[in-house]
């Protein structure tokens, strides 16, 4: 079972690297011309194909650095790879996400989301 958001957010502060991330030119006009509904349904498709396999191909990796806003939040959140899906929400490694753990890293990228677009 995955830890709470609340407890991840606030566990995500104390990390310099998690904390640098920001929204910003090409992400934050995508966000605002698309809307959130929208890339939520884009953060569930990615979360579907690049992490929810019990061993996503390029696992680590397969998150851009830029490009979407879905991708900078995935990083700010942790929900980049399996590895840290592990490590910040408790969600292991080495088995396919269950729909409820898919719906957990989607909240965490909308609440953090929302947070960038106030």
């Amino acid at each position: 079972m995955a830890k709470s958001l609340d407890d991840i957010f606030s566990r995500l502060e104390t990390s310099a690297f998690r904390r640098r991330f920001r929204l910003s030119g090409r992400e934050r006009a995508y966000l605002e011309t698309r809307g959130m509904e929208t890339v939520l349904a884009h953060a569930g498709d990615f979360v579907l194909r690049r992490l929810a396999p019990a061993e996503p191909a390029n696992d680590g990796k397969q998150t851009p650095f830029k490009g979407h806003p879905v991708f900078i939040a995935q990083h700010a959140t942790a929900t980049c790879c399996r590895g840290c899906l592990s490590k910040w929400h408790g969600i292991p490694a080495g088995r396919p996400l269950t729909e409820d753990e898919q719906r957990h890293v989607v909240e965490a990228i909308g609440r953090w989301l929302e947070r960038q677009s106030s």
